[in-house]
């Protein structure tokens, strides 16, 4: 565990940075701080290796004072995470996840070994450790960011804006992958971000700072979007966020219809009477979704190729039909939004289509979950 106790840090020119943390970051969670820029949430993180010392309060890591600890043995027992992965360009990416064993004593043999099994765990083929880290895309080097941190195996890992500096797609699959990561290692992680979607998705607990450093609310993600505790953290949290709490409400009360599919092939004769709504989903040898067809492009081809296809938006997994198992709500609600047929594609755990899903019976599932009390009414 990591305990800020009214922990301050003021600069000789009067700034505070932090004013008065009080939090405690519990073992094997996700703990993310999120604030706008200045807020101190940086500052904080960087407090609990000693790369900046408090001026007020203690910090506690597993109950002992960090100040009774040597700065740069403290931080070998320590992972740190940056924007722009922080690797050394001259080294080739193995020898980059090697250089933390090296420190602790490991063989150069036995680093380059444990730097392989972590290229291979960040979901890394072993082949790229010959390569420079000029030579891989962001995504990658962060993926290599986080491996070098994980290397000496530390309790606790700090992670500073990580995936920041990537695109929209490659930051939704790193998100992916530290979420499989903690599932398997189970580390105690603290996590920087100025994106409240980033830290709601990724947050077992979220502290929020307003600028000046002081926390305005430490709470579960669902707690902080049903229950914002001032209009700074409403403000913050921002006003869509009943749409974002629907993310933690189970779908599994959410009727899966039938839906029409037809194989890529299908002559558009025979697919024109297998349609939902006017819609089908045409679908590979394994049942799983390509995209949409219309019953007005049916009428204009002979066969069914992929030019004559639609993008189906979303899709909603469901551990299979029949299991009990779903998404959340807010899964459900855009894949039928997002379809241009007005209903979302469910899909199983092998990504074949198990059915359809109406916004309409998502919206029943939410009015059901009020009046049960699952949500505020």
């Amino acid at each position: 565990m990591i305990e800020f106790q009214a922990v301050t840090k003021k600069y000789p020119d009067g700034t505070v940075a932090v004013d008065s943390l009080d939090l405690a970051a519990e073992d094997g969670q996700i703990t993310v701080f999120v604030g706008p820029s200045g807020c101190g949430k940086t500052t904080s993180l960087r407090m609990i290796n000693r790369m900046i010392d408090p001026t007020g309060g203690t910090i506690l890591l597993d109950g002992k004072d960090i100040r009774q600890s040597d700065p740069p043995l403290l931080r070998r027992g320590i992972g740190y995470v940056i924007q722009h992965a922080g690797l050394f360009p001259h080294r080739t990416v193995l020898d980059n996840v090697a250089t933390v064993p090296l420190l602790t004593g490991k063989s150069r043999r036995e680093a380059r070994a444990r730097a392989s099994e972590l290229l291979e765990l960040v979901g890394l083929p072993v082949e790229f450790g010959k390569r420079y880290p000029a030579q891989l895309s962001g995504g990658q080097q962060q993926r290599v960011g986080v491996a070098r941190a994980l290397a000496a195996d530390p309790p606790v890992l700090l992670m500073d804006e990580p995936f920041s500096a990537v695109d929209p797609i490659v930051r939704d699959d790193l998100q992916q992958q530290l979420l499989r990561l903690q599932s398997e290692l189970d580390k105690t992680i603290v996590f920087v971000t100025h994106d409240i979607d980033e830290a709601i998705k990724l947050g077992d607990k979220v502290a929020v700072f307003r600028v000046g450093g002081r926390l305005a609310q430490f709470a579960t993600p669902s707690e902080l979007l049903a229950k914002p505790a001032d209009d700074f953290v409403s403000s913050f949290v921002g006003r869509d966020r009943g749409y974002r709490a629907l993310g933690f409400l189970t779908a599994s009360g959410v009727p899966i219809g039938p839906l029409a599919t037809v194989k890529a092939g299908t002559a558009a004769s025979a697919a024109a009477g297998a349609l939902t709504d006017g819609w089908a989903v045409v679908v590979d040898e394994d049942n799983r979704p390509l995209g949409w067809v219309s019953e007005a492009q049916l009428s204009t081809v002979d066969k069914l190729t992929a030019e004559h296809l639609v993008s189906g938006g979303s899709l909603y997994e469901v551990d299979g039909a029949t299991s009990g198992t779903a998404g959340s709500l807010r899964n459900a609600l855009d894949s039928a939004l997002s379809s241009p047929a007005g209903i979302g594609i469910a899909i199983d755990g092998a990504g074949a289509v198990a059915g359809g899903v109406k916004a309409d019976a998502v919206i029943a599932a939410l009015a059901e979950a009020r009046r049960s009390g699952e949500v505020p009414a």
